[in-house]
């Protein structure tokens, strides 16, 4: 059971740190892209590529999730709790929650790429933060903090999508 926990853990964090890069990746590819005012066939091929590995990432950190969840409650029988559940939970279901309003084109481009970056790192800072002991915050205060970095990030994202297209 070791064993499939720290397999399960270990898988966790890559899948976070592929989401975060290719997140970066993502976020940077849109802004060069949308820079000259369309995105032409070359580039929206290299950003299907780059959300292929965040589709990747996203399905790897729901399964890892998933089968600690289950060791968790089935095996463990909370005798170890998941304490970060809560909010790894909210960041998961607004990856997928926002990854598909985007892809229906229901998320406007003014909030879902700053949504989907600000969210990728709050999920790998959280997750960083957990085995120091450091996120003891309650679930009213992860919330607060983490639509303080989504508006955060719809102001620089904004920000930096005006300036590109002003040229």
């Amino acid at each position: 059971m070791e064993t499939i926990i720290i397999v399960a853990t270990v898988l966790q964090g890559i899948a976070i740190s592929l989401g975060m890069g290719s997140s970066t990746l993502a976020i940077t590819n849109f802004f060069v892209a949308i820079a000259d005012g369309k995105i032409d066939p070359t580039e929206r091929k290299m950003m299907g590529v780059v959300y292929v590995f965040l589709r990747i990432a996203m399905l790897l950190i729901l399964a890892t999730t998933l089968v600690l969840i289950g060791i968790n409650y089935f095996w463990l029988a909370q005798a170890a709790p998941l304490a970060f559940l809560p909010d790894q939970s909210t960041l998961i279901a607004v990856l997928f929650l926002n990854s598909w309003l985007m892809t229906k084109r229901l998320m406007s481009s003014k909030f879902g790429p700053a949504i989907q970056a600000s969210t990728w790192y709050t999920l790998g800072i959280i997750t960083a933060l957990l085995p120091l002991g450091l996120p003891a915050l309650s679930y009213g205060q992860f919330l607060l903090g983490y639509i303080a970095v989504i508006v955060s990030a719809i102001v620089l994202v904004n920000g930096l999508m005006s300036y590109l297209k002003k040229d």
